[in-house]
């Protein structure tokens, strides 16, 4: 990116920090799926991406220094920078990782062959003049339900060539020729709406036999590293969302977690460098650990001024619940419909589209005491007194509320 292309213009920092918010997440899935399916395509979405959060991150500093007039707003404004420095470091770890596929690194070409088969398709697809899929919206198209893809992103180019992204795209969103689509799911459904959308069949990559023997323990490895860090990142702007000091210190113990995680997957890269013929063929496994690391210590850095006492700045809290995906914070009622069963038996995520990300046992909703439950999974049962922290549409928020009994409403 020329620096010099980006001028001072007035923007609203919460759109900024909204946005850039967004693109963080979408950049962590985006480049593990390109390294995990080997797909050029989507490292490429990804150093794209990445250009883009640095024209944010020069826009959202510049509109704070412009704000700030005394030595008090300069004080109230510091960490709001904090968030905007954590959210570019995601960004470049990202852009690491893609690197990791396009500059040929270093990475088993047998990687896929490792992959666990709950592990989903991601790929890119463009939407071709005559589909069928062009100008209806993903409520008509019903994909999600009879194929089990989902949309998680559209890249748009609008007349002028100007590319916009939509992250997490909802039922109204309508698809148009020339749309850019990120397709999550199921092989078999990716390999329909791949067809669908562009008129040709979706050749998946070539898969080769695994040159080392517990290569799916360097799988196993990355897929919970990724997912560990993904989840400190949205408990993160939880944190500072809720100003709660509870999330916050979650956030710590998965930063300490992926730490340790990354020592030991450096320790496997090492042995298994000596029963290789190309211990080279490695090195971009020593790359998505490093990365990892750093997206988890971004992590933290934007949940550290809770941690420390320190009041988030309003426009934070604003941003976060103004984003694509809103996290909310719900206390279950001793006779909701939730009350006394498991987020598996109710099938939470498929009937609301939310994601819980962490539990808290017990109490009124109103401290952080009671026990913590981070990456709660279909069986971690909710009781009355809980409060849970989910991730979704505004939409599914609101379902969500209904089954928790705590009834708030939710802006589309």
């Amino acid at each position: 990116m020329d620096l010099q292309d980006v001028e001072y213009e007035p923007v609203s920092v919460k759109e900024v920090l909204a946005e850039m918010k967004d693109t963080a997440e979408l950049l962590i899935d985006l480049s593990y799926s390109a390294v995990l399916n080997g797909s050029d395509d989507i490292a490429r979405e990804v150093l794209e991406l990445e250009g883009r959060m640095d024209i944010l991150q020069l826009q959202g500093r510049m509109s704070l220094l412009m704000s700030a007039r005394s030595p008090e707003d300069a004080e109230q404004l510091a960490p709001v920078l904090g968030v905007i420095g954590a959210a570019e470091k995601i960004s470049n770890a990202a852009g690491d990782i893609a690197k990791v596929v396009l500059e040929d690194i270093g990475m088993p070409d047998a990687i896929r062959a490792s992959l666990p088969e709950a592990v989903e398709a991601l790929v890119r697809a463009t939407v071709a003049e005559e589909s069928p899929y062009v100008g209806r919206t993903l409520l008509d198209i019903n994909m999600e339900t009879e194929t089990g893809v989902r949309v998680i992103a559209i890249r748009r180019e609008s007349a002028t060539g100007k590319r916009r992204w939509l992250t997490n795209p909802g039922p109204d969103s309508q698809l148009q020729a020339g749309d850019s689509l990120l397709l999550r799911g199921p092989h078999d459904g990716v390999a329909t709406v791949y067809e669908t959308a562009t008129g040709t069949p979706y050749e998946p990559p070539a898969v080769a036999e695994p040159p080392i023997e517990d290569l799916e323990r360097a799988v196993d490895s990355i897929t919970l590293m990724k997912d560990m860090s993904e989840l400190a990142v949205d408990l993160a702007y939880g944190a500072m969302l809720f100003d709660s000091e509870g999330v916050a210190e979650e956030v710590k113990e998965l930063e300490a977690e992926v730490d340790a995680l990354k020592s030991r997957f450096e320790a496997w890269t090492l042995r298994a460098a000596g029963r290789v013929e190309d211990p080279v063929q490695l090195r971009g496994l020593v790359h998505l650990a490093s990365a990892t690391e750093v997206i988890s210590d971004a992590a933290l850095e934007i949940s550290e001024g809770v941690y420390r006492g320190i009041d988030a700045h309003p426009v934070v809290a604003a941003a976060v619940e103004e984003s694509d995906e809103v996290i909310v914070r719900l206390s279950v009622a001793p006779d909701a419909p939730l009350s006394g069963t498991t987020l598996g038996e109710e099938m939470v995520k498929t009937e609301t589209g939310m994601r819980v990300i962490a539990v808290r046992r017990g109490g009124d909703g109103a401290d952080d005491s009671g026990e913590w439950v981070v990456q709660p999974g279909p069986t971690t049962e909710l009781r009355g007194g809980d409060v849970i922290i989910a991730k979704g549409t505004r939409a599914g928020a609101g379902r969500l509320s209904e089954l928790v009994g705590d009834a708030r409403e939710f802006e589309g």
